[in-house]
């Protein structure tokens, strides 16, 4: 896709979506940008993930830097800095009010547009593998495919999304050179549950000696946090041993289902041929 049809794309999804979409430049505009990002994290102004500071770095030294607006408020916020792929897309925000209208797919298209116009081949990002809906739409609806599993990313962090758990992510790579979400189907050779929810709405590990691993992830893990900690904890050590370690040993996550599962497949060997079961 070149630059004209993404940027096509891109109006289409503001309209859609009911919001402006424009770089940030301004002052003021960078203080309630920051403002914004600390409500959506719950952070507390004594400890922000982003400082007008440094947002105005990124926008001055040309990282990418965008606002959505509902007619005068605004409703979402996009940050990205240039890095060695291209483009690492650091903090994509929509306000509580926004969400569920798809202001941050019209965010995403957007970043997705101004990469292009720039000659950068792809955007990667990081996201908690436990949070269903992130993952359908990082993986189903935008096309992003995961490169690495990142145990403790972040270390501890206090804001009230991710404070009391291990800030364990899933780094993935946006190819811009196609359609957002063009991806081949999953291999059904052998299928087999390599995680599953069980009695409580705790994980229970299942097998991983098919051609495709299916790995179950909760339906809301925010929700679980506050009426079961120990239960979450139990689900982000289940999550790090199933789908963690069969990345690291070279399998390809090559889709996420609606309803919660993370599609794993085993790696092919230079004929195309499926590598031999461990």
């Amino acid at each position: 896709m070149d630059g004209i049809d993404a940027w096509e794309a891109a109006r289409q999804a503001a309209a859609d979506a009911g919001v402006t979409i424009r770089e940030l430049h301004d002052l003021e505009e960078t203080h309630q940008a920051c403002r914004l990002i600390e409500r959506v994290w719950r952070t507390g102004s004594g400890d922000p993930l982003m400082t007008p500071e440094l947002l105005r770095v990124l926008s001055h030294s040309g990282g990418y830097t965008s606002v959505a607006y509902e007619g005068e408020r605004m409703a979402g916020v996009s940050l990205g800095l240039l890095a060695t792929v291209g483009l690492h897309s650091h903090i994509t925000a929509v306000e509580g009010a926004s969400r569920g209208r798809s202001v941050g797919y019209a965010l995403k298209l957007h970043q997705r547009a101004w990469a292009i116009d720039r000659g950068i081949p792809a955007v990667t990002w990081t996201f908690d593998p436990l949070v269903s809906r992130n993952a359908y739409f990082n993986l189903a609806k935008l096309g992003a495919v995961p490169t690495e599993y990142l145990p403790n990313f972040y270390g501890v962090m206090h804001d009230e999304v991710n404070a009391g758990t291990d800030t364990d992510r899933l780094l993935v790579r946006w190819d811009l050179s196609g359609d957002p979400a063009a991806r081949p189907g999953p291999r059904r050779d052998v299928v087999v549950v390599g995680l599953d929810s069980g009695p409580g709405d705790r994980p229970v590990a299942g097998r991983t000696d098919g051609d495709v691993v299916m790995v179950r992830v909760p339906s809301d893990i925010e929700a679980l946090r506050r009426r079961d900690p120990w239960g979450a904890r139990e689900w982000r050590s289940a999550v790090r041993d199933v789908l963690g370690g069969l990345m690291a040993k070279g399998w390809s996550v090559t889709g996420f289902a609606r309803d919660g599962w993370y599609v794993v497949e085993r790696p092919a060997g230079p004929d195309g041929d499926i590598l031999l079961r461990e």
